[in-house]
Formats: C-alpha cells, sequence, structure tokens
C-alpha cells in the first residue's frame, strides 16, 4: 500500500462518526444571518450553492467593518465545525473568517473549485460586503484544496495546517507556480498527513516565508476544536500545542491582512 493511502484508512475512521457542529440558524439570504452574527463569537450559517453543489458555511464577522477575509478549509472527511476555532480567533482580530463545508468527498481539484468560487463570491459581495484581499488557510486535505485555490484573483496568501498531498504530487507542481505569499505550520511524519507528504511543498513555493515544524505536535493539534474520533485516529490534540499554532497562524495572517488603521 502507498504511504497516501494511510491518511484515507485514518480518515475513514474519522468519518464513522459524522462531526455535527452545534448549527446557528441557516439563512438562504445573506444579509439576514450576518446581521445576527455578533463580533465573530456567534456564525451565521448560510446556504450556497458552489461549483454545482449545495453546501453551506459558516460566517464569522468582526465587530469592526472590513474588505479582508480568511476562507479556512477542513480535512478530509471533516466539517466546517473543526475549523471554528481558528475562525473565531481571526474575526475577533478583525477579519471575515469563512469556513465552509466542502462539498466533494475525494478530490481537492474539486474542492479547490468551490474555494475560488466562494473566494470569487466573497470578492464580489454576494454573502457579505465585498472584500478585496483574502487569505487561503487549509488543514490535511483542505491544505491541498487551498493551496489549488490560491491562485485565485483577490487571494494574497496561503497557510497550509499540515497538509496533504496527492500521489502524483499535484501540489506540489501547482505549488511552483503560486506567486502569492505562503507558510506551511507542519506536524512530524505520521500515517495522517501521509509521512510529510506535502514537505516538499517547502522548496517549490516561489514565496514561502514560512515552513514550521511542531515537532511534539499530532495531527489532530492543526484543526480547532478537535475530538475523540481524531484522536482515535491520529493522537490526541493537547490545548498548548493548538495554542501555539493558532498563534502562529494569526501573526502569520495578520502580516498579510493588517487591522484597519494599520494598513
Amino acid at each position: 500500500m502507498g504511504p497516501w493511502l494511510l491518511p484515507l484508512s485514518a480518515a475513514a475512521l474519522l468519518a464513522s462518526c459524522a462531526v455535527m457542529s452545534s448549527a446557528p440558524d441557516r439563512q438562504s439570504g445573506a444579509a439576514p444571518a450576518l446581521a445576527a452574527a455578533a463580533t465573530g463569537a456567534t456564525p451565521a450559517t448560510v446556504d450556497l450553492m458552489l461549483d454545482g453543489r449545495a453546501t453551506r458555511a459558516d460566517f464569522y464577522v468582526p465587530a469592526v467593518p472590513t474588505d479582508t477575509a480568511v476562507i479556512l478549509a477542513h480535512g478530509f472527511l471533516r466539517s466546517r465545525a473543526t475549523m471554528a476555532g481558528h475562525a473565531r480567533r481571526l474575526a475577533q482580530a478583525g477579519v471575515l473568517a469563512v469556513a465552509p463545508d466542502l462539498p466533494y468527498l475525494v478530490d481537492s481539484r474539486d474542492n479547490a473549485r468551490v474555494l475560488a468560487q466562494l473566494a470569487a463570491e466573497l470578492r464580489t459581495g454576494t454573502h457579505a460586503p465585498a472584500v478585496q484581499r483574502i487569505v487561503m488557510v487549509g488543514f490535511s486535505a483542505g491544505g491541498l484544496s487551498a493551496l489549488l485555490a490560491s491562485g485565485s484573483e483577490g487571494v494574497v496568501g496561503y497557510v497550509g495546517l499540515d497538509p496533504f498531498d496527492r500521489p502524483g504530487h499535484v501540489g506540489r507542481d501547482f505549488a511552483r507556480t503560486l506567486l502569492v505569499p505562503a507558510a506551511l505550520l507542519r506536524g512530524p511524519p505520521s500515517a495522517c498527513n501521509a509521512f510529510s507528504v506535502a514537505a516538499p511543498w517547502a522548496r517549490a513555493l516561489p514565496r514561502i516565508e514560512i515552513d514550521r515544524l511542531f515537532e511534539s505536535a499530532t495531527h489532530c493539534d492543526f484543526e480547532d476544536p478537535s475530538d475523540w474520533i481524531c484522536r482515535m485516529a491520529c493522537g490526541g490534540p493537547d490545548p498548548q500545542r493548538q495554542q501555539a499554532i493558532a498563534a502562529e497562524l494569526l501573526r502569520i495572517v495578520r502580516g498579510w491582512l493588517p487591522a484597519p488603521g494599520r494598513q
């Protein structure tokens, strides 16, 4: 068995019990939903149609209007709920944070089209006041989808959270062409990150700014919150490690998307 199949086995275990978000009220119209969202703590959930697939996204709205956004892509067979902690912190720091459910199960290239369309709709103000600059963030297989969508207009940076690559190294090949700043936050080799299959991205990315290895981290430390399903498959998350990863993510995003008044 090729090493890239090992994270799929772990992900199948992760999917054995679906991760359910404690869902806020869903809205088919964005304006009422976003009006109900308060300072990034409670998201507004919006029904979307992306790449011909019905899905949902949680919008974490900052207290002060902004023209910046972060799109957070979850891991394989996970859900937007596992990006909620990152999204809340980013919104509280003044960035619109959007965590969608990725509707395709297998091919990260399909989910990349979803993320690219979402970015375009954020720029045109389809679901919230229009933004000008977007950072793509993705965990595990979502890290590959986010990378492939980072060439989209308006995207000014990419962060991979212990990302995964496909057997044919689709991500590495695309990374060579990416012209925006990039950062990789990685754990040590394990079955759940396909034994650091995405590590070569650091050499391929023309504008890599950070390639940081969290030596004692598990794969689950890079999503927030994680759960017992991930712990059983990939090793338990540790609050201190999660805090360190979250702080580094926030620092990177804030460097690319300065707070209002500092631009």
